[in-house]
């Protein structure tokens, strides 16, 4: 029998990409690692979370089936008001899986990392309800609603700390291992670049989900057609390049925080693999992340580095 090798793991921030967190995680189960404690921010501490909690497969099951209209379903518009997601009901539906379970009693340390924009610091969730502290993590800037907890205005980790690796080092394990989402790498060769029809049709999905996005919001409305589009128009622009920036934004910081905490082993995932509102990619992504996975850790069990994985 293989013996476990006892490992810290940080998930890190990076919206439909995290859905690679997934496929990292069999691929170290599958090499005889035992993970022993996880940190994440917003989507690595969705994962994570789904993780501890033992509920990961059940998450799994239920993304693998998405489609894009079912993602358009889940998502809760005010993009006529503030170019907001408020994400009601995906977080209902997540916290329904979880079943309000405490972070106190998941089978592993876990940690969220959320930001507080009241006070301007970092918020490590390690105790209270697991769903309400993904929530936090969650909460990107002007794209998703932030979190309100007492006078405290909490949203995504990323805008401080995009690869968490410091709330892990309290955890007894041999190996930190950290898996960073924002890594400028090119997708590996068993993945090869797509068709230029595939292509055409994530853009086509891409085009559909703005359609609907607009015809839905429009058909609440009370007003002038030509003036309620225009405004919409402008807010579906405004969520898009605000996620850029928040997202190139994350990417640098995540560089700072690796050149403070340097892990063990760092796992590269492209930044290009899925864009923003691909969450009804997740098959795909989570491949990509297992066979990132193996590479990486392979290389890492010779003392190796590679394009995937940096000792």
């Amino acid at each position: 029998m293989q013996s476990m090798k006892t490992i810290s793991l940080v998930l890190g921030s990076g919206g439909a990409r995290g859905y690679a967190h997934v496929g990292v995680i069999r691929a170290l189960e599958e090499k005889g690692y035992e993970i022993k404690g996880i940190a994440g921010c917003s989507m690595g501490a969705l994962i994570g979370g789904f993780y501890a909690a033992g509920k990961l497969d059940e998450f799994t099951e239920w993304v693998s089936t998405l489609s894009y209209l079912d993602v358009l379903k889940l998502v809760d518009l005010s993009l006529l008001s503030n170019g907001a997601i408020r994400g009601d009901k995906v977080f209902t539906l997540l916290g329904e899986m979880l079943d309000n379970v405490k972070i106190e009693d998941l089978k592993i340390p876990y940690t969220a990392v959320a930001t507080d924009l009241t006070n301007q610091k970092e918020v490590w969730f390690n105790t209270g309800i697991l769903e309400q502290a993904i929530r936090a993590s969650c909460s990107i800037p002007s794209v998703v609603r932030p979190v309100i907890m007492g006078k405290r205005v909490l949203v995504d980790g990323g805008v401080l700390n995009p690869l968490p690796i410091a709330a892990s080092i309290a955890v007894h394990a041999e190996h930190i291992i950290a898996v960073d989402l924002s890594a400028e790498v090119p997708m590996p060769a068993g993945h090869p670049a797509e068709t230029e029809a595939v292509k055409m049709s994530h853009e086509q999905e891409k085009e559909g989900w703005f359609a609907q996005a607009r015809n839905k919001a429009l058909s609440f409305l009370d007003r002038e057609p030509v003036e309620a589009q225009a405004d919409l128009d402008a807010n579906l622009s405004k969520l898009g390049i605000m996620y850029q920036m928040f997202d190139t934004m994350q990417a640098s910081l995540t560089q700072y925080k690796i050149a403070g905490y340097r892990p063990d082993l760092l796992i590269r995932i492209p930044n290009d693999s899925v864009s923003i509102f691909e969450f009804y990619r997740a098959e795909s992504q989570i491949k990509l992340g297992y066979d990132i996975g193996l590479r990486a850790i392979e290389a890492f069990e010779k003392g190796e580095s590679n394009t995937y994985g940096q000792l």
